[in-house]
């Protein structure tokens, strides 16, 4: 199942597991040894960028319907607010509005012609500036045109001035100091107040592009696209939205301009548990099925489906513990870092991969994915187990032992740990944290909460102590750290706040030089370790099961699909 989040560089993604570990002590875990890390980076090494089953569209059979499912159902279907960036949700946006660049498995981005004819970028005045002129065939359901007021509006909603605007992320968007006409109402002239080098990110799938009419005014925002899709601009229409079974049917479009569409329909099926999905897929009801980690019983009997392809890529996506900086217990830095020792971060991530096919590898680092060129480990000693760093600095703090726990002027030190109900691997999770921190003297309590109000309910208000779930990459890594670390923004759901962070992603977002922006990235990196405002777990396996004759779908890793080209081939 996929419950996601996205960033400007990810999606959020809840994620889910699998059957006990037994929640053995965290000291009993060990560290992977030396053949054990040479084989997760040798299998590392083998992992494909991408496996789709790349079929010619002249060779793909023309009709046909693709069902597959979601695990979380949105409320809110514009992708701009913050309750709508889920990736499940982005997901099914991707058949019926618009991404106008998209990336291939290199993560290089391009124009792409259905929505673009033409993008220039222009430093000759010192200021970035770039023209993006719409395909003139380029039109919304409603029969409005594509143009420079969609891209107006977008900004508007998204660059952090008016703060009655809920946006997901203002990165990039809050760098830009105009968005005015160009020659004709098909061009939009962008120009910049900062340098921002992933501006080919800003109008992709994250968010998608919307009419101006979606974001022209904060009411609109919150409401134009709440629990309807009102107007849409891709290959595919909405047919039907079902709430009572929360299923999203979408058909060919015939007002669509592009390249016609192989399918002739679409479905996409709320099923919350990953074992039911598999269950869907292997009694025919579904053509694909994500595998997430921490469920090798899954896999097991994903495998065993007749026809079955098992599709598997490297992908920006990874889990980790996310850290309320706010919460009363956890607003002192050196009790956070007392947590960050107590969890053994091997054992988590041996726990949830095991038999998962996956290279075993802890992640050390929130920015670039282990097989990134940009990739350091910049966990230092924060991100290695030490039970007793961790009782040196809670007792002083203050923490002191009394009985199993901790108390400090009278108040016991207890902690939730929020995991949505259907993730049995997010359970695991916390049983194993759980039996760590009970070692350090911190009571942890495990807190199910219902799958469908994971995000809107309790992480993005902030309700929690821990809480585990994954963020869905871009091929833009550094363009998402003021989205999810910078004080003030909408995503950054621990709140945590330090100045010199927020200096150290500026300079990384804005620096043009590739080399130069991963190490600043890389500097940016350390800070955040050191706030404990994530705890990073592993690289996420991007694992997808799928019929045989399935062409053009699967593990993607870095590329943007092209849904005019899926469809089957028998």
């Amino acid at each position: 199942m996929k419950v996601g989040y996205r960033a400007a560089a990810g999606l959020a993604l809840l994620a889910m597991a699998v059957a006990a570990c037994g929640g053995g002590s965290g000291g009993d875990a060990k560290k992977p040894n030396a053949e054990q890390s040479q084989q997760a980076q040798k299998q590392m090494a083998e992992t494909p960028a991408i496996s789709i089953n790349p079929v010619p569209y002249e060779q793909v059979k023309d009709g046909g319907t693709l069902t597959l499912a979601v695990g979380q159902w949105p409320s809110q279907w514009n992708g701009s607010h913050v309750d709508g960036n889920q990736i499940d949700t982005t997901d099914m946006l991707d058949t019926i509005m618009p991404q106008p660049m998209v990336s291939d498995s290199e993560a290089n981005f391009t124009p792409n012609p259905d929505y673009l004819s033409d993008v220039k970028l222009d430093t000759s005045s010192g200021k970035q500036v770039v023209t993006w002129t719409f395909n003139e065939k380029a039109t919304w359901s409603d029969g409005t045109p594509m143009g420079w007021k969609d891209v107006e509006a977008m900004w508007k909603a998204n660059n952090g001035k008016n703060k009655k605007y809920k946006p997901a992320s203002t990165d990039g968007w809050d760098r830009i100091e105009s968005v005015t006409k160009g020659s004709s109402d098909k061009v939009a002239v962008m120009t910049f107040a900062k340098q921002y080098p992933d501006w080919k990110g800003l109008l992709s799938r994250g968010p998608h592009l919307y009419p101006a009419s979606a974001n022209e005014t904060p009411e609109a925002e919150e409401k134009n696209y709440l629990q309807k899709i009102p107007v849409t601009g891709g290959p595919f229409k909405v047919e039907k939205i079902d709430e009572g079974t929360k299923t999203l049917t979408v058909v060919r479009d015939d007002k669509w301009w592009g390249r016609k569409p192989k399918l002739e329909k679409i479905i996409f099926r709320t099923i919350e548990t990953p074992a039911a999905q598999v269950n869907a897929f292997a009694n025919g009801e579904l053509d694909g099925v994500e595998i997430p980690p921490g469920s090798p019983a899954d896999l097991k009997r994903a495998k065993e489906v007749p026809n079955v392809d098992i599709r598997k890529a490297l992908s920006p996506n990874w889990r980790h513990i996310t850290v309320n900086n706010q919460s009363p217990f956890l607003k002192d830095k050196s009790v956070r870092q007392a947590v960050a020792y107590a969890i053994n971060r091997d054992v988590i991530t041996q726990s949830d991969l095991k038999d998962m096919d996956w290279p075993l590898q802890t992640l050390g680092n929130h920015v670039f994915m282990n097989n990134h060129k940009g990739y350091v480990d910049n966990s230092g000693d924060l991100g290695k187990y030490n039970l007793d760093k961790a009782k040196q600095l809670l007792d002083a703090a203050g923490w002191k032992q009394e009985g199993d726990y901790r108390k400090k002027d009278g108040k016991e030190f207890a902690l939730s740990f929020t995991v949505p109900a259907g993730l049995p691997y997010a359970k695991t999770e916390g049983e194993l944290t759980q039996a760590m921190l009970k070692e350090a003297g911190i009571k942890l309590t495990i807190r199910p909460v219902p799958d469908d109000k994971f995000f809107t309910d309790y992480i993005i208000k902030g309700d929690f102590d821990l809480v585990p779930f994954s963020w869905i990459g871009t091929p833009l890594p550094i363009g998402s750290l003021p989205q999810i670390y910078k004080t003030g923004s909408e995503s950054n759901f621990p709140k945590g706040s330090d100045p010199a962070l927020d200096a150290a992603i500026d300079a990384a977002v804005g620096e043009m030089d590739p080399a130069k922006a991963i190490e600043k990235g890389n500097a940016a990196d350390k800070l955040i370790w050191d706030m404990v405002h994530t705890i990073p777990l592993y690289q996420r396996p991007d694992i997808q099961a799928t019929k045989k004759t399935l062409a053009n779908w699967g593990a993607k890793g870095y590329q943007s699909l092209d849904y005019t080209t899926i469809g089957f081939t028998g």
